[in-house]
Formats: structure tokens, sequence, C-alpha cells
């Protein structure tokens, strides 16, 4: 064999290797599932088009894993969603213990951050507010009240008995966390008007209300001379007004149980069938 057709298998190759390493890139570039990848070699002075189709085989197993992977990201969150959903909690945590120790009014944005080490944006990005983070105590408030209710409804008990258990056990529950609550009420994180996003929370709330009230109606327990969702309305606004008066001592330092049992009471006796 000469030199020159030595020369010439080189080259030929040189081309054949230059073309396996092409094909291979377009197989590894094909993360979109195409059908073909073109690539465009210069040599010698002339174009040369290449169309290269991805095996059969590796097309399906791509599209597998793919499956595979989008099935896993709905089971489990993501390293970065667990990581914002940890820190949302650890800034509510922080918040709380800071109305806790120092008041409402005394706690500012720039305390919580101070104390989780991020800037005032990162915390702006998860609150807009210190409100904010009330809101979130808010919503846990009627779902603790929602829970007392349905024990309530999964009883045979009179309607007296119902609601005089009922609002006792949460008086005790706000003033064994007198300095919270007082954050949540001046806040007004538990105001369905001033707190939009309480709204869904207060109405189970109030349904639950009415179908103990409703369920004493129909006992003759209480009077059917007003609609059960009037009757709610009424007693609701009387516990609310006891516990904002007590948060902030507007009627004078009292025992919040007590002026609540007496709230009940009072109720009670003005809807006597």
């Amino acid at each position: 064999m000469g030199y020159s057709d030595e020369l010439d298998r080189k080259g030929r190759e040189k081309k054949r290797a230059k073309l396996e390493l092409l094909q291979s890139i377009a197989l590894l570039e094909d993360l979109s599932d195409s059908t073909s990848c073109n690539r465009i070699q210069e040599e010698n002075g002339y174009m040369a088009r290449f169309d290269v189709a991805p095996p059969k085989r590796g097309l399906k197993r791509r599209k597998l894993m793919k499956r595979n992977v989008a099935a896993q990201m709905q089971e489990f969150p993501g390293l970065r969603e667990r990581k914002k959903a940890r820190l949302r909690q650890q800034i509510i945590e922080t918040a709380i213990r800071l109305f806790r120790k120092r008041g409402y009014e005394k706690t500012r944005v720039d305390d919580i951050v101070k104390i989780l080490e991020i800037s005032q944006p990162t915390f702006f990005r998860y609150f807009p507010s210190k409100d904010a983070v009330l809101r979130d105590v808010g919503r846990r408030g009627f779902e603790c009240i929602a829970a007392h209710l349905k024990s309530e409804l999964s009883t045979n008990a009179g309607t007296g008995e119902r609601l005089r258990r009922l609002y006792h056990a949460l008086a005790l529950e706000a003033e064994a966390d007198r300095p919270l609550w007082k954050a949540v009420v001046l806040s007004g994180a538990m105001d369905p008007v001033r707190s939009p996003e309480v709204r869904g929370a207060e109405c189970i709330v109030a349904g639950l209300l009415r179908e103990i009230l409703a369920q004493g109606q129909k006992r003759g327990e209480i009077t059917s001379s007003f609609p059960a969702v009037h009757l709610a309305e009424f007693m609701e606004a009387l516990y609310h007004t006891v516990v904002r008066q007590w948060t902030v001592d507007l009627t004078g330092p009292h025992n919040l149980t007590e002026r609540v049992d007496s709230a009940v009471e009072f109720f009670l006796c003005g809807v006597k069938p």
C-alpha cells in the first residue's frame, strides 16, 4: 500500500470517527424526544448534512424515566419546597415566641429576621407583615374551635350543656395564652372582615354552631322564633366581645372564664322557648 493510499485510508477513518461523534452528541442532546437531530459539518470546502434518528428503545426508555420522575415529584415535594415550608414554619414559631414575650406592639419584623438570620426581603416573600403571621394563628384558632364543635355534635348532651362546655373550654385555652391572644385580637387575625384569609375557617365554625342550635330547636330546648343562623351570630358576637375586652382590659382586669360562663348563661336565658 502506497503512501497516498495510507493517507486516504486515514482520512476515511477520521471522517467516520467524526460522524460517530456527531451521532453520539445528537443522541445526548435529544432531550425533547425529537425524531431527528441535524448536524452541519464543514470539511474540505463543502457542507454535509446528517439526519440522526435516535433508537426507538432509547426513546421509550427516556419517556418511561420522565414519567417515573414526574410521578415521584408529585408524590414527594422537592428539596426546595421542603426548605420553603420549613422556613415558613420557623418564621411563624419565632414570631409567636416574640409575641408572647414582648407583646404585639413591641414585636417588629426586624426582630424576627435577626433571630432567624434572614433578610427582610426573605421574610416578605412569605408574609407581607407581622399581622399576616398572626392570621395563620387565627386560622388555626378557628380550626381548634371547629374541633370542639364537632366533638360536641358527636354527643347526646342537651344544647345548654353543649354550649356551656364548649365556651368554657375555649375560655380556658385563651386564658392559658393571653399574650398571644392579645396579639391576635389587636391584629384582627380572627376578624373575617379585616382578614379575608380566615373567612373559610370562620364559615365552617359558624355552620357547626348553627347545627347545634338547630338541633336544640328540633328538641324544643331553645326558641324557634328566630332562625338558627341568627342565634349563632348572637352567641358568637357575645363570646368574641368578651374575649376582646379581656385581652386589653377594656373593662378592667377580670377572669375570662367567669365572664364567658356568664355570657353563655345570658344567651341561654334569652333563647328559652
